[in-house]
């Protein structure tokens, strides 16, 4: 009877291996990051320089100082509104745009005048996430996670060239 010898196919060729002899670096594209922090005053800073870090490792620093504020914003509005003991953060790039995202576990109201309080309240919190996100030609907005464990997802997206134009004086 002949042997038959079978190997487990390797997920990743060697060119994404890291440290491997040839490795391609990190790419924009790639950028696909998922953080758990704990919901305290110091996670907003913790995530801003997370960010940056990452930002930088897939080529993208251009877009730093747009996405850092607006990671900063939410960030902060999350740890502020969440009762759980943590927040979520996803950042991805994908198709020229940055996509920030936090879910934390402020269950939304079901009695509509607390929701509409509570979302006044929100969107108050989010008035410089707003600015930012106007001046990059981007979206954002919040509503019902659709994770079991429930809460609130807030999100902003970035197109690449708004955001690289940010906080740039007009012409420069």
């Amino acid at each position: 009877m002949p042997a038959t010898v079978t190997t487990c196919p390797d997920h990743l060729d060697v060119r994404h291996r890291r440290g491997a002899p040839g490795a391609l670096p990190p790419s924009a594209e790639d950028l696909a990051y998922s953080l758990t922090l704990p919901a305290s005053l110091a996670s907003p800073a913790v995530a801003r320089r997370a960010a940056r870090v990452i930002l930088q490792a897939h080529g993208l620093q251009d877009v730093t100082d747009a996405t850092v504020q607006a990671l900063g914003e939410l960030a902060a509005c999350a740890c502020r509104f969440t009762p759980a003991a943590e927040v979520y953060v996803s950042l991805r790039y994908r198709d020229g745009t940055l996509r920030v995202i936090l879910y934390d576990g402020h269950p939304r109201h079901t009695n509509p005048r607390l929701a509409a309080a509570c979302d006044t309240r929100r969107r108050a919190a989010l008035r410089v996430l707003a600015c930012v996100v106007r001046a990059c030609g981007g979206e954002w907005g919040f509503g019902d996670a659709r994770e079991p464990g429930g809460g609130t997802r807030m999100w902003a997206v970035l197109p690449r060239q708004g955001a690289r134009e940010y906080g740039k004086a007009p012409g420069s």
